[in-house]
């Protein structure tokens, strides 16, 4: 990690993880020792205040270190057009540029880039007049050994070195805080608070309320969350440790076989993690102090093979954290229950399609709005051997998304190719090789 050029805390975190797995933690959280939480604090509740200063002192951070290989791209997922013809990216930039003509604040973006979304995400951002003020726009995230499954020494792969290495999770954005200076240079410009959220959630916009709130309570640490779907069985839910001590975020890796039923069971773990959090700078900065730079967030074991193509390569482990599970470290953090319409991802080709068609439409700040008669979005389901990748997708759609707003589902088996102006109602399954023709009303 040295010879990489990666800083002390990164290091000294990797040594933290690296111990506790060798010395037989397994990164679980068994049912046994968790609590359902009932209920939260609801956005709906918070009182309706301004946030004075606080917006000023607050800066909008994105986590962007994504390429959307998934989806068959190669550059940062941010830079995948997404609606009416922008980028994520874009989109971002009108949303704090509104925000800070509406309300005179100073309001930084700044990227959490990797080694490689920081180049094109950064021309892409110069590209916008006036969205950089007195903080740099990005800092990079860290990267940490694979290891051998077999001896936990790190692993080598002559063919391909880069696949050496793997990305410690979100959770170490609190680490590239510091290794990066980035924490340093906010608090000593002034800056108090951040928001932070993943690029590829547009429902992710600064709540001026929220804030407010977080301000006048002096929460260290909030967390938002949202009801728990089927749709969302597999994410990670918050519960509390049956000993008392506090709220904790548990992912389906860090769930032992034996209580995956209990885990995805959307009636017993109610709330959500739509991984966007509120951070105080400055408790941040204490409680680091506090442990020696090693916030020691609950541990990740993933395991996989070194090269994820290729199954009979060597099988390796990374230790990951998530940044949504600092709700265990920071004392006084609290969780807050959010509107769905704060959470709209896009991970697949099946989320793209339905943010691009007329279900949703862009408001005058940006903002993602779905159709007034719609109350939740479509189910869509697109054969992944047709759909998966954006080029395939975009092949098949030449003609622009269809109409989803009166759609309850749609599902697409096989290779099928959409003509422009398309209109899908209530639920449709359609069956390939097929052409639909332009204007085509599919129904039923």
């Amino acid at each position: 990690m040295r010879r990489e050029g990666l800083g002390e805390a990164a290091v000294a975190n990797f040594e933290h993880y690296y111990r506790r797995l060798r010395d037989g933690d397994a990164g679980v959280l068994p049912e046994s020792v968790l609590e359902p939480v009932e209920d939260l604090p609801s956005f709906e509740e918070l009182p309706d205040a301004d946030p004075g200063e606080a917006l000023d002192q607050t800066v909008v951070l994105k986590l962007n270190g994504g390429l959307g290989t998934s989806m068959g791209m190669t550059k940062a997922k941010s830079l995948l057009e997404v609606k009416d013809g922008q980028t994520f990216l874009d989109i971002i930039v009108r949303q704090v540029l509104r925000l800070r003509e509406r309300t005179g604040a100073r309001l930084p973006l700044v990227l959490m880039n990797s080694f490689a979304t920081r180049d094109d995400s950064l021309a892409a951002l110069r590209a916008h007049d006036g969205v950089e003020v007195d903080v740099p726009l990005d800092f990079v995230q860290n990267k940490v050994p694979k290891l051998r499954a077999d001896d936990l020494t790190p692993v080598e792969w002559p063919a391909d070195p880069a696949k050496e290495w793997a990305p410690p999770g979100h959770g170490d954005l609190y680490t590239a805080l510091v290794t990066s200076g980035m924490l340093d240079t906010l608090l000593e410009r002034g800056y108090r608070y951040a928001f932070v959220s993943n690029s590829d959630n547009l429902g992710a916009v600064l709540e001026p309320r929220t804030l407010a709130w977080l301000a006048s309570e002096d929460i260290p640490f909030l967390i938002e969350v949202i009801d728990r779907t089927e749709a969302d069985k597999k994410g990670g839910h918050l519960a509390y440790r049956r000993d008392g001590g506090g709220l904790v975020l548990r992912e389906i890796a860090q769930t032992p076989d034996e209580d995956l039923v209990a885990f995805q069971d959307v009636t017993r773990h109610r709330f959500f993690n739509a991984n966007t959090i509120w951070l105080n700078l400055p408790a941040l900065r204490s409680t680091l102090d506090a442990r020696d730079g090693v916030l020691g967030l609950p541990m990740i074991v993933n395991r996989k093979t070194v090269d994820p193509t290729d199954k009979s390569s060597p099988a390796v482990i990374q230790l990951e954290t998530a940044m949504g599970a600092a709700i265990d470290v920071f004392d006084g953090a609290r969780a807050l229950h959010v509107p769905r319409e704060r959470f709209i991802p896009v991970k697949t080709t099946n989320d793209l399609l339905v943010v691009r068609s007329d279900v949703y439409s862009l408001d005058e700040d940006a903002r993602l709005v779905m159709a007034p008669s719609r109350t939740t979005a479509p189910l869509v389901d697109l054969d992944p051997d047709f759909f998966k990748l954006v080029a395939d997708f975009d092949a098949r759609f030449a003609g622009g998304p269809p109409s989803l707003v009166a759609c309850d589902r749609l599902q697409v088996i096989g290779d099928v190719r959409f003509g422009a102006g398309v209109v899908c109602r209530g639920s449709v399954v359609i069956e390939g090789p097929a052409e639909v023709p332009d204007g085509a009303v599919l129904q039923g």
